[in-house]
């Protein structure tokens, strides 16, 4: 799977663990944003970068990773069509895409060690939308997901007219 992720100083360690593991896997990883520990990008700067790379379809999944996972998150889901979700648990990481379909992974690298942002990543990268989930449930997620789609398209015409 291609993949973008990036991150700013206080990710930088967890990024740098995370992404060995993807390459390790055979994922193909464009690494966006702090190349360096001593030359940092800001989140806000990071996080439209790894954004725009899904939105165009150069890479299919994102992870981003900051102090706690949530500037990323708030900076990414303001891109149409990015659900980029925080999470501090495999669960967490696995249940963003099973129930919300989230396209970004979202950790802090203030409180994830290693070791579980590499867990939640396989969680993350190995569950599809509604797997695993009762059938009536699938198709109410379905149509959530439709819905909220809608939302989505309504602000953005709304905002570019």
């Amino acid at each position: 799977m291609k993949l973008a992720i990036g991150s700013d100083k206080s990710g930088f360690t967890l990024k740098e663990a995370v992404k060995a593991w993807l390459i390790e896997q055979g994922h193909e990883v464009e690494d966006i944003g702090t190349q360096e520990m001593d030359k940092p990008n800001p989140f806000f700067d990071v996080a439209p970068l790894v954004a725009e790379k899904i939105q165009s379809g150069e890479a299919e999944r994102g992870i981003l990773c900051c102090g706690t996972g949530m500037g990323m998150s708030i900076v990414a889901n303001k891109f149409q069509g990015i659900s980029a979700a925080v999470c501090e648990s495999v669960y967490s990481a696995k249940m963003s895409r099973a129930v919300n379909d989230a396209n970004i992974l979202c950790m802090g690298g203030w409180y994830i060690a290693d070791w579980l942002g590499i867990q939640m990543t396989q969680a993350f990268m190995n569950t599809e939308f509604t797997q695993d989930l009762e059938e009536w449930r699938k198709g109410w997620l379905v149509s959530a997901k439709e819905k909220v789609a809608e939302v989505e398209q309504g602000i953005y015409c709304e905002n570019n007219s």
